[in-house]
């Protein structure tokens, strides 16, 4: 006795959608958020540095000058502003504000918008701080 199963349909792939900014902004924010969990690391990292003496703080320092951990940080920071932003939007949903459609949009540009000025600023204000904005 031979079974034949009739072939399911398939789901909807990701190439049949067009991506909104609702989504790309639920895609960002979960991103973010496994970013800034990676970055604890770095933290961490700085922290034991901080506590093993000179020597090892001047090695983590001279890793994190690197143009390339510099850009890392740049992003860890951005993550960190709109993971912020994104979250307090978040709460406001949670006790049933800004759930329209238009103002859903509305607040996710203000979102992107807040996070990269607040990106700039944090990062103007630490570049000044250890001279390398003149």
């Amino acid at each position: 006795m031979s079974v034949t199963l009739k072939p399911r349909p398939l789901s909807p792939h990701l190439q049949v959608y067009r991506p909104q900014l609702t989504s790309m902004l639920s895609v960002l924010h979960r991103g973010t958020g496994i970013f800034l969990s990676l970055g604890t690391v770095a933290i961490v990292c700085w922290l034991s540095a901080l506590a093993s003496g000179a020597a090892a703080y001047e090695q983590f320092q001279s890793v994190v000058s690197h143009p390339f951990s510099q850009l890392v940080l740049f992003g860890w920071c951005f993550s960190m502003c709109y993971h912020l932003c994104n979250g307090i939007r978040h709460l406001f949903w949670d006790i049933g504000a800004g759930l329209e459609i238009s103002t859903v949009y509305r607040t996710g540009t203000v979102v992107l918008l807040v996070s990269c000025i607040l990106t700039a600023v944090i990062t103007y204000c630490a570049l000044s701080s250890i001279g390398g904005v003149a």
